[in-house]
């Protein structure tokens, strides 16, 4: 991993694997990181920003994770789901011990095209499950953790990167049956997909609305069946799932030194700076100056 060099405050991740014979994909344990973290151009214990997709998981210790501005606890067991565009950063602290399973997007495309699209969505959206999951002492997905781990370890084993394909699959399968097992009020496919293009939506017209009404009328659907779904899946009202998307990309633009409160109004489509930050302020509590304040702090 090294920092893409870019005038930031929070610097931009990318892949960038030890070993020459990576095929977009890299297994790296966190005490080689820890120990080499002074080698980095960044320091992996500050906020960064992924261009990749990462799943950590914890083998021993206790400690936190940072992800996308809040702090949640790990411990043994704990596997962490980040996906590309997040912000992340390590605190190598309580004998903390673990890997990071890297790959980057065009892995991620190629490698899971067999999976259904509900599934890839849900693997990595961390509006319908936390981004921590607990694994269980006696889950078989350490047999096949194991079984990758080892795998990996032997790079000139035969059929190697189909078997490596293969166990990671089936490993990122066994947690989704976990999550699953938590989660049964997420087992409608057509709620979760109309959520699904309501998200993507969201996405594209950023700039352009947020009504949820505007949504509800490009699905085709009323905006009490939209809010009804949201209830249901998140716990959250549609409104209220416009605005934590639009918050949380305003907190990723205004980490970076570059970008001002008066630019980033503009590029979220509020036509007044000072709307936006009435908005902002409503919605965290906080004015933009005061949010980066208080990450200094921190």
């Amino acid at each position: 991993m090294v920092v893409d060099k870019m005038k930031k405050d929070i610097p931009h991740i990318t892949f960038n694997p030890v070993s020459t014979d990576s095929y977009g994909f890299e297994i790296v344990s966190i005490e080689h990181i820890a120990n080499n973290k002074n080698r980095h151009t960044h320091d992996p214990e500050l906020p960064h920003q992924l261009k990749f997709y990462n799943l950590i998981f914890f083998t021993q210790g206790s400690g936190r994770h940072f992800i996308d501005f809040k702090w949640f606890p790990v411990q043994e067991n704990s596997l962490v789901y980040l996906t590309k565009d997040q912000i992340s950063a390590f605190e190598f602290s309580g004998k903390l011990k673990g890997y990071c399973i890297i790959f980057t997007e065009e892995y991620f495309v190629n490698s899971f095209s067999n999976l259904t699209n509900d599934f890839v969505f849900r693997l990595f959206n961390p509006e319908l499950f936390s981004p921590i999951l607990q694994i269980a002492k006696n889950s078989d997905f350490l047999t096949y953790f194991n079984l990758l781990l080892k795998e990996y370890g032997n790079p000139h084993s035969f059929n190697h990167k189909t078997i490596i394909n293969s166990l990671l699959t089936i490993l990122i399968s066994k947690a989704e049956y976990l999550k699953q097992n938590l989660t049964f009020h997420i087992s409608d496919s057509a709620k979760l997909v109309l959520y699904q293009n309501f998200v993507s939506l969201l996405e594209k017209n950023l700039t352009q609305s947020r009504s949820a009404n505007f949504y509800a009328k490009e699905l085709a659907v009323s905006y009490k069946h939209l809010n009804t779904v949201c209830k249901e899946l998140i716990n959250k009202t549609a409104k209220n799932v416009i605005d934590d998307f639009i918050i949380l990309q305003a907190k990723r633009n205004l980490i970076n030194s570059t970008t001002n409160s008066s630019e980033l109004a503009y590029k979220l489509g509020f036509e007044d700076p000072t709307n936006f930050t009435k908005y902002f302020k409503k919605n965290t509590g906080l004015t933009p100056k005061s949010f980066i304040q208080s990450l200094e702090k921190d």
